[in-house]
């Protein structure tokens, strides 16, 4: 079973949308500007400059406000300002927040006795999903949002964070993590990575690799190791076979035993995979199908290797049956897979008046 590092727990299943979505990215003051400006331009571009580009009809799938506690303009990092549409206690409607990253310098006092810590809450509490960049997260756990949950920051404030807030499960070798209606990202420009997951989660993996191509961005990464993030497990509360998750998230390109997997979880292996499927909606043999699946996805997506070398990395020896098992899950086989999405091409291989025509 592959070591593709995935960070989703609590994963709800929400499925791609037609609806314009309403997304509030928070602005701060001393803060990383591109921690702000990278969402914005990057939910702005979903369904906009790919259409464009190949002269499609524009279809916008998000509205981008920017906020910020009290409405002023913020001086981000670097003398740069800026100037947000309104306060945060202005925003009457929104589907997703985005909170950017703060400065380093309060990180010490980072997330106290500031209003947009209630309004976090307040909101998550009406059902929107709540993002945050890089130190930014700190957020979202002072507003009790991360507590029992699966988070990362940026690894220079981790040792911190975890002082600070024990009962996060911090997971900061990870770029993004989902956890339930809670996003986090690691460093300052992997806001874009978040950014991107986002996209593709809320409108689907083909507008979410449009927009990376047209804005030459690589795909969501999961780990440093350059993995992406994967949905899933439904929400559920079965600590044991939260831990029997993550160590197959690490561990799935080995051949794992059920008998081995059920010691580890204390259980006999009837009651193990009885609760497993209880919790995760799948039997452990298809859980472990799906995390090899979007592993290969990714080589394919991002790498040069040959399909049996994807084959090998993710723990199959047998060529075809990893063919008929990545048709299976995605529609296609590898190699068309690879044709469609490994790398940016335009449609006839040049541009014309800064328009790609197909």
């Amino acid at each position: 079973m592959a070591k593709k590092a995935v960070a989703t727990r609590h994963a709800s299943k929400s499925r791609p949308t037609d609806r314009l979505l309403d997304v509030t990215v928070v602005v701060l003051d001393r803060g990383y500007a591109s921690t702000a400006i990278a969402p914005i331009e990057i939910f702005h571009s979903a369904g906009v400059v790919w259409n464009w580009l190949h002269g499609e009809t524009e279809t916008p799938r998000f509205r981008v406000r920017t906020a910020s506690v009290d409405g002023r303009k913020v001086n981000a990092a670097g003398s740069l300002s800026l100037a947000p549409d309104c306060a945060i206690n202005d925003i009457r409607h929104t589907d997703i927040i985005f909170v950017a990253a703060p400065g380093w310098d309060e990180r010490d006092q980072i997330a106290k006795k500031t209003p947009l810590v209630p309004w976090l809450r307040k909101w998550h509490a009406r059902g929107a999903y709540i993002a945050a960049a890089c130190s930014g997260v700190a957020y979202l756990a002072e507003a009790g949002l991360l507590d029992g949950h699966q988070a990362t920051t940026h690894w220079g404030v981790a040792d911190l964070y975890r002082q600070l807030y024990p009962k996060v499960r911090w997971r900061t070798e990870q770029f993004v993590t989902e956890d339930g209606r809670v996003f986090c990202s690691g460093g300052v420009y992997a806001s874009i990575d978040l950014s991107l997951y986002l996209v593709e989660k809320f409108c689907g993996h083909e507008i979410a690799l449009k927009v990376a191509k047209s804005l030459l961005l690589s795909m969501p990464r999961g780990r440093q190791s350059g993995y992406s993030v994967v949905q899933l497990s439904r929400p559920h509360s079965d600590e044991k076979i939260r831990q029997t998750e993550e160590y197959l998230q690490q561990h799935f390109d080995s051949d794992i035993s059920i008998d081995h997997l059920a010691e580890r979880a204390g259980m006999g292996p009837r009651n193990f995979i009885r609760r497993f499927k209880a919790a995760t909606g799948r039997v452990p043999g298809a859980y472990v199908q799906t995390l090899r699946v979007s592993a290969a996805k990714e080589l394919l997506e991002t790498g040069t290797s040959s399909i049996q070398a994807v084959c090998a990395k993710i723990g199959y020896e047998d060529i075809g049956f990893f063919r008929n098992l990545f048709k299976r899950h995605t529609g296609m086989t590898p190699g068309e897979y690879r044709e469609r999405f490994s790398q940016m091409s335009f449609d006839r291989g040049e541009l014309i008046a800064g328009r790609v025509d197909a």
